[in-house]
């Protein structure tokens, strides 16, 4: 058995699999706290690795693509204090670290372990029920279905709408992406027959998220309804990404008036922000290279 214990938390290896329990340092996230201790099957890893630094370093895991529905939902995108595979290593455990690391690689070597992507989730996401307010909203998911409520910071267009739940059934895809620079982040489901809002801030199946503290956790509801929907590598799940509704040519819901602020939806920078966020939809798999061809060609018809 290999272990390290840090400020930051404490990892276990006993030969099959890794616990990741984190620590009670300040550093550590509100999202790695709520998530709590992670048992990771040794078959879903396909890295492990140590970085050093002059004040401290740093005890990273790589995972199976297509392992963890967490990765999955959250598309890279955790910020390091909230990453449940990163430890934080002071420099004089560095060689605790090495060892640590050793043992996980031969491990893999020896049980012949492969690197590529999985055909199934290895870990099984949050437990539910799971619920997160953040934003202009709260999601909670019971396994069966999504609720969605607004909190008075709502857009008035979509608080009209009221509460929406949505059944797992009809949710085609999840996404989450913190706030960046001047951009808001979101929680936002993709569900059959709606089109996909350009803003999440209009869109009811969309909580839009501000850069708080309290984002990440919308990851873990994000995570719990991820884990539920087929394995993007299973066929019934290229057939179900199929049904993806491609953005709609509006900016904002039918519903009700459209704000002031609304009126210059089709800008120039927004028009190219729509432009950036189309590409993602396509690298993460969301939109096919033709949803994401007829998307593009509508929003460059307005440039």
């Amino acid at each position: 058995m290999a272990e390290i214990i840090q400020k930051d938390g404490t990892w276990v290896f006993d030969g099959d699999a890794l616990r990741l329990t984190p620590g009670r340092d300040k550093g550590v996230g509100l999202l790695r706290r709520e998530l709590g201790e992670l048992v990771v099957p040794l078959g879903a890893l396909a890295s492990v690795s140590v970085e050093q630094g002059k004040k401290s370093g740093w005890l990273r895991l790589r995972l199976r693509e297509g392992a963890d529905p967490l990765l999955r939902a959250t598309g890279g995108r955790l910020g390091e204090a909230d990453d449940p595979y990163r430890l934080s290593v002071q420099p004089d455990r560095y060689g605790v670290a090495e060892y640590f690391a050793d043992e996980v690689r031969n491990a893999l070597l020896l049980e012949g372990i492969s690197p590529e992507p999985v055909t199934g989730y290895l870990l099984p996401g949050p437990p539910l029920p799971v619920s997160a307010s953040a934003g202009d909203g709260s999601a909670h998911f019971d396994g069966e279905r999504v609720r969605l409520e607004w909190n008075w910071k709502t857009e008035d267009v979509k608080a009209e709408t009221g509460t929406r739940t949505i059944p797992l059934a009809d949710i085609l895809g999840v996404e989450w992406r913190p706030a960046s620079g001047l951009e808001n982040g979101h929680l936002r489901f993709l569900v059959r027959g709606t089109p996909v809002s350009a803003r999440a801030k209009y869109d009811p199946n969309a909580v839009e998220l501000w850069g708080f503290r309290k984002d990440p956790l919308m990851a873990l509801v994000a995570a719990a309804v991820q884990a539920r929907l087929p394995h993007p590598s299973v066929p019934e799940s290229a057939g179900r990404r199929a049904e993806l509704p491609a953005p709609e040519q509006g900016s904002v819901p039918r519903q009700g008036s459209v704000p002031e602020q609304g009126a210059a939806e089709d800008t120039h920078d927004t028009l190219l922000r729509r432009l950036r966020e189309l590409g993602e939809l396509r690298r993460d798999g969301v939109l096919t290279e033709e949803e994401f061809t007829l998307a593009k060609r509508a929003v460059l018809d307005k440039l």
